[in-house]
């Protein structure tokens, strides 16, 4: 109508979510572009690697990092259910694969599913990972049969370290090495759509890379893998029990909390804290202020 500015609708612009990595995006990255594994045990943490890993396992290394414990043995299914779900709520991209623990899967392809189920149904996981190789292709193919995409170890098993050959570096005489080299192939065999390959001689890692045509995840294997994986704690310096080789530590964050705890420990001693900025002063007839408080102890 004359007399009537023209008028346009503003198209405003909705962020896209970001798309949730598959196992089979990994499967595919193959030879491709190497992979960014990490472990990730709470939502905060997953939050920050996000951006940056296209991989996030929630490894039961959490029984040694958050629990104190002496080995991944003997943590509960219930446990890394529960941290799994955390990881799912922190991460937006990621594919997240969680770890079977120590006697929930080896008894049995039946077992195998059952606890698999649970795990990615409880938790909205990705993927499960279990350890072992030719011991395990029945129950890796039967948890791949059920739906459910599976995440190869093989090389040092961790579960299984308290037995013969122990937290020592695998495939140093010709029968390991090509034992190893089996426990792969029988891995890609049963439909996993990637392998850990743990603690193993360099040259031993290159050939199950060039061998097999799922993504190798190396952690003290060879830079030759299709990817890499560390433990988080590992590489912030928040695990100081021990350090193997193979760890990388790119900041010192337990001195820093050390730091941090003896600074707050003199405050509260001096009484600076808290000060005027970190308590509520307003008392009864004040005027009312509109204030949240978000938090819990």
């Amino acid at each position: 109508m004359a007399g009537m500015e023209s008028w346009s609708p503003v198209m405003q612009t909705v962020p896209t979510p970001p798309k949730r990595l598959r196992a089979e995006d990994l499967r595919q990255m193959k030879d491709k572009t190497p992979i960014v594994s990490l472990t990730a045990y709470t939502a905060s943490v997953a939050e920050r690697l996000d951006n940056h890993a296209e991989l996030l396992l929630v490894g039961d290394s959490l029984a040694m990092t958050i629990y104190g414990l002496d080995s991944t043995v003997g943590i509960s299914l219930d446990t890394m259910i529960a941290h799994g779900a955390a990881v799912v709520r922190g991460s937006k991209r990621a594919c997240i694969a969680i770890d079977l623990p120590a006697g929930t899967y080896e008894e049995s392809a039946q077992q195998a599913v059952e606890t698999a189920r649970r795990a990615v149904e409880e938790t909205g996981a990705e993927a499960v990972k279990l350890e072992g190789g030719v011991a395990m292709a029945d129950q890796i193919a039967a948890i791949v049969a059920a739906g459910i995409p599976v995440f190869g170890h093989i090389g040092l098993l961790p579960q299984h370290a308290e037995g013969p050959g122990g937290f020592r570096v695998q495939g140093r005489d010709d029968d390991a090495f090509q034992a190893i080299l089996e426990d792969a192939k029988a891995v890609e065999a049963a439909g996993a759509f990637a392998t850990v390959v743990e603690a193993t001689v360099e040259p031993l890692a290159r050939a199950i890379t060039e061998t097999i045509s799922i993504p190798t995840i190396g952690i003290g294997a060879s830079a030759a893998c299709d990817g890499q994986i560390l433990v988080v704690d590992d590489i912030l310096g928040l695990y100081s029990a021990f350090k193997p080789k193979f760890v990388k530590r790119y900041v010192q964050l337990g001195e820093a909390v050390e730091r941090a705890a003896a600074e707050y420990a003199a405050d509260v001693r001096a009484r600076r804290f808290p000060g005027p900025d970190h308590v509520y002063g307003d008392g009864p007839g004040a005027a009312a202020k509109d204030e949240t408080v978000k938090g819990a102890l």
